[in-house]
């Protein structure tokens, strides 16, 4: 059984598939009606009106209608469209068996516990008939799916054939009286529409079903008797056929299959069998383990069955109907009824070859799964599930193509999957051992090798590979080398399609497809809601697949989408151009012929190949949001452009292209305020000044064209602003436009008319004009302002404009593929354009009326002096007496002169110094932070950079400095070379100046050492960590440096361990025996003389503290080997040795061990001794436990302890 649906409900009393979409209905004891979508497995609706279980249910053919009966007494019957029941038919007087549909006419037929069965019209909703005779509850009863027939099945152990001919003419309403008038007598005189054709008996016990057989004139019943009984009919008479035993219980329900020859019958005894209708016998059982069965529904088309029971329903299938196919070069090899034949793509010839083994048992899926071919030998392996896995093996005779008829002896043998991996060698899969046999076509052992992972499949990847499955991962072997050459983690894989040049591979599972390379280097997933059923690769290199609905498209990317719409599954074997070949169930070959338009569109894009969009913009009927959005999406609005006729999408993927005369364009046609100001924004940022100046115009936002006219120099428009301003009465604005301009007395003007006397006064006495500051001065009176004293007024002037700036200028190059080639809009937009720079604003406005007009006077009309006066006679044009057949070649609008070519910009000096070095502070210069950090990586394993912040940002400023060139550009960076002289060659670039030198490094460790002495162990600590991490920036120029820059690496490393220590020992005051331990470790760093001194002085005198007698004489003896100047120290240390003679021994043992040589861990601070195992820092070689490995350095807090790194790089000369 292939289960494809489960749920979990109440327990299912009755139900019934939808004839064309993935539906089932399902009703529940509960008295809930559900609605389920099985092929997403998804409840679409649920219907609760019923009073109790319902029993019955039924979907009509091709109306959107399904009829329920209840043990309410009622039938429903529903609309799922709208969500509703639509009326209810009463008259049964007991619990509801049954209901169905009438697959022709416009009835239902119900069956009940009242004893009776009626036929209701749904139309004029009346009962049109009443069926009576059993004298028990009827359990069910159905319609013959072509003839005037019923069947019933009843408790009184009696199933009853009825003819409702009579029923179905009376309804047909003959046209000819003399019919109607005898039908009518039958009527008045007891006539009845349906009469019992046959009575059938042979069963024991109460009949709980009986069905037709959709073709033959049999029978199939199910009783309380155990037993499922085959009848036969004929015109006059039906009779027992056989009976089928087996069921432990009642049987519930019992149905012919549609499409195979086989009775599905199921049990309150928790099982579903299948028997072979025509041999009689059982194939196989189903078992649940707690779960009664009750209905079983088959659907009208497919080979799909439904059971309900106790907990739920399944949807289930008997057989898989995937033909086995294999496709070789131009023909396509597949099973067919027991044959195996050959199909030609080229000439779509189907020929049938030779005839397969019969399988030995009777039980289901024992067809051919795979089939596996080699086109040398013409042999073909078919794989079956027979015997848990098996193959044969057969040679197919050249004269037998067109015969197919000679039976041959085919090779078998066990295997759980087999497939050719040569010419005359194919892998067979030993599941038991997990090992792969390679045969040759003798079918005799050649080789055995066991396989890297526990392999549940095998698959052909290329001449001696195979690809192996496992539940949760792919790979790929090579059986004469025995190694993995790739490997993937993925979900269960079905199916796995190469493509032709075995460059690329797709692996379906159920509901994904992983697309990988021939190493199984992942490149994309997709994932998909409905099945995925197979695929093929076309010429282009993209994957077409099947899903149970659609034919669909993956790209190189992962981008997807669909081609078509299925009606039917099909399985795609091969794809010619524009015509995809496919097998559908029955095993029929169909080309489907495709529009691959979009999909071929996207990979133009995707492959860069822009002539292709180009032809294919102009000729294909490509449109839609979709396309618009996937363009947008992936960076190309420009194309979207020529897609779009709506005017907003336009303007706003012209703005996001940057098409600024498109836009301007649209904006005419929208001619909206906010468009016009998204307009001017854009403008702006290019720097066209015009459309700017338009955009304001249009939106009268005269503030900002004031301040655009300030910046851009118009003196003349700025004056002109300033009027405008004036017969607006708007004051401010005058104001602002006088500031602009460095007009004073206008600025008093303004003031003194605004009533702003003082204000007036002030400026005009500090701008100098005296005549009008007296005047005002007399009528202030009293009160005229004082200025401050002792304070020196500036002048507060914009500079006079040199020229009026236009538009930026912008470099002379040759349009870009789509600009140049799709555009149609002739030259219209520059002509637009042209106009925008001198515009007319909204209202025009005459400047020669402006002086006469009062501030008040509002409703005047403003308009430009035009600039374009036809002063002189202008260019003298006249028409050339040209011969009519001279015809003059025309030239594309957009063609460029050949003369201009422009320039090729320069390689940026940081590209050079990146391009020329390995070292990673050269790089951090030249702004590559990424590169200087894998560099980083490389050579020291170092990765965290969180802490060289800092570093990177200083050297990248350092080796550059800025220059303004002039008010309005952009600062310019330039790049400071290191050794730059002035007679080096332009052409000739040195490599970066660099903020860090090594002799700054000696002085870091100068102050470290200073502060070490001196016992401040956090400053000095500081000083060695901030020397650590600048030497990875470090540049010197001889071998000599490198190895004194490796050395101080030691150095510093070596004074950052003991000074951690010595801060750590310094926390512990509560615990002596680790202090003494941390203070006996200093000891062993490597520092210098003076440093070990003060280290041996304090391990002494700590160990002493403790009684720890013997390790404090060690340290003495240590300290006065090393000679020291300080008479107090010596005298100490031979103190201690005397005191310890009287009692050499330690009161508490410590993890110390001076006689074995040992390094400290820089982590744990314990002893590592010589001959145990540790792991080193790459970059500042401080030894660490094992543990530790992949862990940050706790000493350097840069490298990653345990990585595998090259070394330091800090010199040109290590790189030569």
């Amino acid at each position: 059984m292939l289960t494809k649906f489960e749920t979990k409900s109440n327990r299912v009393k009755g139900l019934s598939f939808h004839s064309k979409r993935p539906w089932i209905l399902a009703s529940l004891h509960s008295g809930v009606i559900q609605l389920w979508d099985y092929r997403i497995g998804t409840l679409i609706d649920r219907f609760d009106e019923h009073d109790g279980p319902v029993r019955g249910v039924h979907f009509h053919k091709s109306q959107p209608l399904f009829v329920s009966g209840g043990d309410d007494y009622k039938i429903k019957v529903w609309n799922y469209k709208l969500h509703r029941c639509l009326f209810t038919l009463l008259g049964h007087l007991d619990y509801i068996r049954t209901v169905q549909f009438h697959h022709e006419y416009p009835w239902i037929i119900s069956a009940s516990d009242d004893q009776t069965i009626r036929i209701w019209n749904w139309q004029s909703r009346t009962c049109i008939s009443v069926l009576t005779g059993h004298n028990h509850y009827v359990m069910c009863a159905t319609f013959h799916p072509k003839e005037d027939l019923v069947v019933s099945a009843s408790l009184d152990q009696t199933i009853r054939v009825w003819d409702i001919g009579a029923l179905r003419k009376k309804t047909v309403s003959p046209a000819d009286d003399i019919l109607r008038l005898s039908q009518m007598n039958s009527d008045f005189f007891g006539g009845v529409d349906a009469v019992v054709k046959y009575v059938l008996e042979g069963h024991d016990r109460g009949v709980n079903w009986a069905s037709f057989h959709p073709t033959l004139p049999l029978i199939v019943s199910g009783a309380d008797d155990r037993q499922v009984k085959i009848w036969r009919m004929n015109d006059t008479k039906a009779w027992e056929v056989d009976t089928l035993r087996g069921h432990m219980n009642n049987v519930s329900c019992v149905l012919f299959h549609a499409r195979q020859d086989i009775i599905v019958s199921n049990s309150e005894d928790k099982s579903i069998r299948v028997w072979d209708a025509t041999k009689r016998t059982g194939l196989q059982t189903f078992r649940r383990e707690h779960d009664r069965f009750w209905i079983l529904s088959a659907h009208p088309e497919m080979s799909l069955l439904a059971a309900g029971h106790d907990s739920g329903m399944i949807v289930f299938k008997l057989e898989r109907e995937r033909p086995a196919f294999s496709v070789s070069a131009d023909s396509l090899f597949y099973m067919k009824d027991r044959f195996l034949r050959v199909y030609e793509y080229s000439t779509q010839k189907d020929t049938q070859l030779i005839p397969i083994r019969r399988p030995g048992s009777n039980s289901l899926n024992q067809g051919p799964r795979t089939v596996s071919f080699s086109p040398t030998e013409n042999a073909v392996l078919v794989c079956s599930d027979i015997d848990g896995g098996s193959y044969e093996i057969y040679v197919i005779p050249k004269d037998s193509y067109g015969r197919g008829d000679t039976v041959q002896e085919a090779k078998r043998g066990i295997g759980g999957s087999a497939v050719f991996v040569a010419r005359n060698r194919f892998a067979v899969l030993e599941k038991s051992t997990n090992q792969v046999l390679v045969k040759n076509l003798k079918n005799e052992i050649v080789k055995k090798s066991i396989l890297p992972i526990a392999t549940d499949a095998i698959f052909y990847a290329g001449t001696g590979n195979l690809l192996c499955r496992a539940e949760d991962r792919v790979v790929i072997f090579d059986l004469q080398q025995r190694i993995v050459l790739g490997d993937l983690l993925t979900s269960f894989v079905r199916y796995i399609v190469w493509s032709q040049d075995m460059e690329s591979v797709a692996l379906l599972s159920k509901h994904s497809i992983v697309i990988a390379d021939k190493k199984l280097v992942h490149r994309c997933t997709l994932h998909e809601t409905i099945r995925v059923k197979s695929g093929a690769w076309d010429d282009n290199g993209v994957f077409i697949y099947t899903t149970l609905t659609h034919i669909k498209y993956c790209l190189p990317n992962g981008d997807s989408g669909i081609i078509k719409t299925l009606e039917f599954p099909v399985y795609i074997t091969k794809i010619y151009g524009n015509t995809i070949f496919c097998l559908d169930r029955d095993g029929k070959n169909c080309p489907i012929i495709i529009d691959s338009t979009e999909y071929v569109f996207k990979l133009s894009l995707l492959r860069k190949r822009y002539d292709q969009v180009m032809s294919m913009i102009r000729n294909s009927e490509l449109c839609g949001q979709a396309m618009i959005a996937y363009l947008q999406q992936k960076g190309f609005p420009q194309v979207a452009l020529y897609f779009v006729k709506d005017e907003r999408t336009r303007f706003n993927l012209a703005l996001e292209s940057g098409n600024i005369e498109k836009a301007l364009e649209s904006a005419k046609k929208i001619d909206e305020k906010d468009h016009w100001y998204r307009l001017g924004l854009e403008a702006l940022r290019q720097g066209n000044a015009g459309i700017v100046e338009y955009a304001y115009q249009r939106t009268k936002n005269f503030e900002r064209l004031s301040f655009h006219y300030l910046i851009t120099g118009n003196v003349d428009k700025l004056s002109k602003m300033m009027k405008i301003a004036e017969v607006k009465n708007d004051v401010m604005g005058q104001f602002h436009d006088a500031l602009y301009l460095g007009d004073v007395q206008e600025r008093v003007k303004i003031l003194e008319n605004a009533g702003h006397l003082p204000l007036a006064y002030i400026t005009a006495s500090v701008h100098g004009l005296q005549d009008i500051a007296n005047r005002l001065a007399v009528e202030l009176g009293d009160s005229v302002p004082s200025l401050p004293e002792g304070k020196k007024a500036s002048l507060l002037m914009p500079p006079s404009p040199v020229l009026c700036a236009g538009d930026w200028p912008l470099l002379m190059v040759s349009k870009g593929i789509f600009e140049g080639g799709l555009d149609d809009t002739g030259s219209g937009a520059e002509e637009d354009y042209e106009e925008a720079a001198d515009a007319d604003w909204g209202e025009a406005l005459d400047i020669g009326e402006v002086e006469n007009t009062q501030n008040g006077d509002n409703g005047m009309v403003l308009e430009e002096d035009d600039v374009h006066e036809e002063t002189e006679g202008g260019w003298d044009l006249e028409d050339l007496d040209l011969p009519p057949d001279a015809e003059t070649p025309k030239i594309a609008p957009n063609a460029r002169s050949s003369v201009f070519i422009a320039p090729n910009p320069g390689v940026p000096v940081n590209q050079i110094w990146v391009q020329k070095s390995s070292l990673a502070a050269e790089h951090a210069a030249a702004g590559n932070f990424d590169t200087a950090m894998r560099l980083l990586y490389r050579q020291l394993g170092i990765m965290n950079f969180s802490l060289l912040r800092s570093q990177f940002m200083d050297l990248h400023m350092g080796s550059h400095t800025y220059l303004r060139a002039l008010s309005l550009a952009p600062v310019m960076s330039i790049a400071v070379e290191r050794g730059w002289s002035e007679s080096a060659s332009p052409n000739v670039r040195g490599p970066p100046a660099l903020v860090f030198n090594f002799s700054q490094l000696e002085e870091k460790l100068q102050a470290g050492y200073k502060a070490t002495t001196a016992g401040k162990f956090s400053e000095a600590l500081r000083h060695f960590v901030a020397i650590l991490q600048t030497i990875p920036f470090i540049v010197v120029e001889t071998r000599r440096e490198v190895d004194e820059v490796k050395e101080l690496i030691i150095i510093v490393k070596e004074y950052v361990l003991g000074l951690q220590m010595e801060l750590k020992r310094k926390e512990l005051t509560d615990d002596p025996v680790r202090q003494q331990e941390l203070a006996a470790y200093f000891t062993h760093c490597r520092l210098q003389i003076p440093h070990r001194r003060l280290a041996l002085l304090n391990a002494m005198t700590v160990c002493y503290k403790a009684q720890n007698l013997s390790t404090a004489a060690h340290f003495a003896r240590e300290l006065l080997e090393t000679n020291p100047a300080a008479e107090n120290q010596a005298k100490k240390a031979r103190q201690v040795l005397q005191a310890a003679e009287r009692n050499m021994r330690d009161v508490t043992p410590l993890n110390y061990d001076f006689r074995n040589p040992f390094v400290v861990c820089g982590s744990t601070y314990t002893p590592i001794y010589r001959g145990q195992k540790d792991v080193t820092c790459p970059y500042c070689s401080t030894h660490f436990v094992p543990s530790q490995k992949e862990q940050l350095c706790t000493v350097c807090e840069l490298a990653e302890v345990g990585a595998d790194a090259s070394g330091l790089v800090c010199s040109p000369s290590q790189i030569r």
